[in-house]
């Protein structure tokens, strides 16, 4: 893909922002699954989007709170594929995450948790630093020309 051979497409941005929460959602939810699900009698979207689930003094909350940090890196490797610029990386992962809290307010109210906070601004700290770092290392990989110039000699 070249870049900046097209400026504004709104539809790719859409879909990218939808791919992208969707994915975390997915990676959100296995992770919970698998984290929270051995441990309570019943699952259910309280432990995804309720802000009272989101507890340090709990074992059930810290496996809440360490499977919101891996859908935080999961997500920053999900941005490497699907958004591919670094400079990019910022907007999706804070968007990802106002549309988390707007979600979690329907759900349960306003979060006046400060563990959830500082959760959620950790991940959002995470997803977009790792996911900049990882697309920069991609950005700044060197063009392999020597299969180029093998095929041109060839020709002559």
């Amino acid at each position: 893909m070249f870049y900046g051979a097209v400026v504004w497409d709104p539809w790719l941005i859409v879909s990218q922002i939808v791919c992208l929460q969707c994915l975390y959602y997915l990676t959100l939810g296995l992770s919970t699954a698998v984290l929270v699900g051995s441990r309570v009698s019943r699952m259910s979207l309280f432990y995804l989007f309720d802000y009272s689930a989101v507890d340090a003094s709990s074992v059930t909350g810290l496996c809440v709170i360490a499977s919101s940090l891996f859908a935080a890196l999961a997500g920053a490797g999900f941005m490497l594929y699907l958004i591919e610029r670094a400079k990019k990386c910022l907007d999706f992962s804070a968007t990802l995450y106002i549309i988390h809290l707007f979600i979690c307010i329907v759900h349960g109210g306003w979060p006046s948790s400060f563990t959830w906070w500082v959760v959620n601004g950790t991940g959002l700290a995470v997803m977009a630093l790792l996911g900049e770092w990882l697309c920069i290392k991609r950005e700044l990989r060197d063009i392999p020309i020597s299969r180029l110039r093998a095929s041109k000699l060839v020709l002559l």
